[in-house]
Order: structure tokens, then sequence, then C-alpha cells
């Protein structure tokens, strides 16, 4: 099976032609940075949610979690620095006025790396190499700062400004104090979030991966400022291997704390457990002049996509500032009381994963998609934890009234337990082609014999393996199946 190296405008073309995600409002010309997610892309996105959630908060003893608010009180933009800092930098075209972010524009054009680089060191990239506009080769001017937050207003009287969340950090911080009170943790301990953020890139682009309006998946990680360099969970992934690409090796010499191994590793093995190829990833450490103004240390778990080696999760040492700029502006004690040294204590943020839900969502899309060239088709070899639908229930032929029944008794059972299709349009061949395609797990064949024995086939969408059962045995079946077992040991093979 070939192993093709898809570009993100094919991916994109691929994810709109199957159903998993559209450009919104496309029949009025679309919106830069901005997606639906269609019937198979809604579903995908709930499942790595849900499998992200299950595994950093409901299987965890030291994490909790909240929703925040999407908008909320401005003050708390101010006092973490957004208001005044949370910016990109920003070059005009002079001939045509189009807009671009600077630092992608010189590593487009120049194929150099671009972090840690100041204003003045853009602006001399631009005019040393004479980099022109891309729409209209114009020339460009300055480069300048542009803030990325959306403002909105509440309420009926203009001039009460607010913003949209452009991270869900913030509102952790907030109530950082009520939740550990009401959960009754204990340092160290987590706070995790999924939610909207909304950011108003310059450029938005390369499909999902830098988008306008998207979803985070955060934890922040709480610990006692005098034990920092304590992980009592570093046994569980000492022996786990990552490739890095440290600071040191960037000129910066700062070694990892225990804690940022763990989290780095242990994010790095969720995406393998859940089908990610190892070999794709690896983590990068920041650089001094890279590093966000709250951050003492920052490393990234980064995927290589088509485009590159990109950012997939940011992992960031935010030291005691974010509870500190709080408390200062908030006049409220966000402290917590030390029982060993009965004096009170600002825990400090030592790790901090932060995660895009719909780069998540590229990642699974990329490792999973395969062309087969016996079938002639793609095989979205999803994980079954992730695959949008499970399982397909077909009918070998739709014109025999007895046979089409008797599938959707199958169907009607099965979908109690899994997310299911049931399809009898065009042959048998091309149902199974469209359920590969679409990353369909198992299918489910009712023919002329089970009408006589009760017995249906069963197929694997990775190996095209068939076997025999019992309907009164398939559910178990295909429970094992789902976990892992293989399909040939469960019931009788199908020449």
């Amino acid at each position: 099976m070939d192993k093709p190296k898809l570009t993100i405008d094919e991916m994109a073309v691929f994810c709109k032609r199957k159903g998993f995600v559209y450009p919104s409002a496309e029949i009025y010309g679309g919106i830069a940075g901005f997606y639906d997610f269609g019937h198979l892309g809604v579903e995908l996105k709930n499942n790595i949610k849900k499998e992200w959630w299950k595994t950093f908060v409901q299987q965890r003893d030291d994490v909790v979690g909240i929703d925040g608010s999407i908008i909320t009180n401005p003050m708390i933009w101010k006092a973490s620095g957004h208001v005044a800092g949370f910016t990109d930098v920003l070059v005009d075209c002079q001939k045509c006025n189009s807009r671009f972010r600077a630092d992608t524009l010189i590593e487009d054009k120049l194929k150099i790396p671009t972090a840690g680089m100041t204003m003045e060191g853009l602006s001399a990239e631009i005019k040393e190499h004479k980099i022109k506009c891309p729409k209209c080769s114009g020339n460009l001017g300055d480069v300048k700062k542009f803030n990325l937050m959306f403002t909105t207003s509440i309420g009926p009287v203009q001039g009460s400004a607010a913003y949209l969340r452009p991270e869900t950090a913030q509102l952790i911080f907030a109530d950082f104090r009520l939740v550990q009170e009401n959960a009754r943790l204990k340092l160290p301990f987590g706070i995790a979030q999924i939610g909207k953020a909304f950011r108003n890139e310059i450029s938005p682009r390369e499909f999902l991966f830098r988008m306008r309006e998207f979803e985070q998946m955060e934890i922040e990680y709480f610990v006692h400022p005098e034990k920092q360099d304590e992980c009592p969970f570093i046994e569980d992934v000492i022996d786990y291997e990552l490739n890095v690409l440290s600071a040191e090796m960037q000129k910066n010499k700062k070694n990892m704390e225990k804690l940022h191994a763990y989290w780095l590793a242990s994010m790095h093995k969720w995406f393998v457990e859940l089908g990610a190829s190892p070999e794709h990833f690896r983590i990068r450490q920041h650089v001094k002049d890279e590093l966000s103004h709250y951050a003492l240390d920052t490393w990234d778990l980064e995927y290589e996509f088509p485009f590159g080696w990109k950012e997939l999760q940011g992992l960031s040492n935010r030291t005691d500032f974010d509870l500190k700029q709080h408390m200062e502006h908030s006049k409220t004690d966000l402290s917590l009381f030390d029982e060993e040294t009965k004096k009170k204590i600002i825990p400090h943020v030592i790790c901090e994963p932060s995660q895009g839900v719909e780069r998540a969502f590229l990642v699974f899309m990329f490792d999973a998609y395969n062309y087969d060239k016996s079938r002639e088709n793609v095989v979205l070899k999803l994980h079954p934890k992730l695959s949008p639908i499970k399982i397909g229930v077909f009918p070998l032929v739709s014109n025999k009234a007895d046979v089409v029944k008797k599938a959707r008794g199958v169907y009607d059972e099965l979908k109690q337990h899994w997310a299911c299709t049931f399809d009898l349009s065009g042959s048998i061949g091309r149902r199974y082609a469209r359920a590969d395609e679409t990353g369909i797990y198992a299918t489910v064949t009712i023919d002329f014999d089970t009408l006589e024995d009760d017995s249906v086939t069963i197929r694997s969408r990775d190996t095209m393996e068939q076997i025999r059962v019992k309907i009164s045995e398939l559910k178990d079946v295909l429970s094992k199946f789902m976990e892992g077992e293989k399909l040939g040991k469960m019931g009788k093979g199908v020449g």
C-alpha cells in the first residue's frame, strides 16, 4: 500500500468531498479562517475531544475540568497582557494594500526560520532580499504590530467594549481559587478546559492549521513553588523515546524540567496510541528570543505537516505570572495556605499543555490517509476510537425485501451501541469502497444465507479480512474487534 505525500490543499479537497470539513458560508464566497465541520467531521472532532478528556481528566485523580465563558470581563485581558501585547507582525503592500504576516512571508520566500526575529530584523530581511507583495508584486512597507483579539460590545450601549477570548487559559486562572476549594485539590494538580478561542489572524492559511475560530484542549498544571523539580509520575514515561530539538542545539543551554518531560511524553503517547505515526513528531525547545513574555521555558510538540515541521502543541512554564497578575488587578487573594510551612504560597504553572483540536484533527487525517492500489480507492485508517462511523450495515442486494428487512433489524440493534450507517445504494463492492474512504472500521453484510442460518459477514476495513458469525454473537465479536482483537480468531473465515 502506498503512503502518498498529500498536500494540505489536497487534504482540504478530500475533507470537503467526503463530508468532513467545508469552507464556511461557501455559497456566499466563504470567509477566510472559518470552517464548518460536516456530518463526518463533527463526529471525528467530538471523538478527539472525548478521548483527550477521558485520558487527561476523567482517568486522572489530579486533574478536573471547567467550561469558561467565551466573553468575560475585559479586565481579565488587561491583567493577562493580551490587550497590550497579544500581537503578530504585519506588513502592508503599498500598492494594493494587502496585508501579510511578515514572519510567514519571509519563511515562505527565503525558507529560513524566523523564530525570535525582532521587528527590525524582519524589516531588514524584506528589504535585503527585495521581497515583494505575493498578490501584485508591489513594494512592502515597514513591519508593525497588529493585535489579534476580536472586539465586541456588551448590551445596548455603544462603548461597552469586550473581547472574544483569544485563549482558554485565563478563565482557568480567574476561577482557580473556586475550583481548588470546591474540588478539594492538593498540589500538584491541573485544571483542564476544552473550548472555542478566537484570533484575528492576519493571513489565515494552510486549511485548518491557522484559523480565526478554533478549539483548544488545555491544562494548567499547578505546583508548589518550592517543589518544581518533583514529578510523581516520571516513572510512567522514563523509558519513552522522543525526537528532541533542544534550545542547546539552537545555541541556548537549558535543561528540561521533569514535569515538562512527563507531559510532553504523555501527549506524544496519546497521539501514538490513537494511531498517529511516532516518526512524524518531535519536540522543540523555544530559543530565548522566542519565549512569550510570561514564559520561563517553552517546549513545542511539533508534527511534520506537508508544509514543514510546525507546532502542534505548546507546553509553557508560566511560573506564577498569571495568578500574580490577576491578584494585582482584581485585588483578590488567589494564594493557597501551605500546611507544611504554615505560610501562604502562590502556585506556579510549570507546564501548560495547550493543543488545538483542529490541528489534532489534521494529524489523525494525514496519518490515516492511504491509497490502496489493489482496491483502487482511499482507505482512511482511523483508529476505531476516532472513526466517525464505526460500523456499516449492508444488505447484499437492495431489491429483496426480506434481506433488507433483516439488515435493518441488525442495524437497529447495533446503532444502540455504536455510530452506524445503513447503506443499500450501489454494488456491494462500491459500498465497501465508500466505507473505506470515510474510515468505517467494520462492515456487516446480510445476504441470502442469513435468512437460513442467521449468520452475517463482518469485513475489516484495514485488511479486508472477512469472517462469518451468528447474529446472536455479533455484538460481542464487534466489541472485541473494536478493542484490537484479530478478526480471524473470532469466527469462520470467508474465502
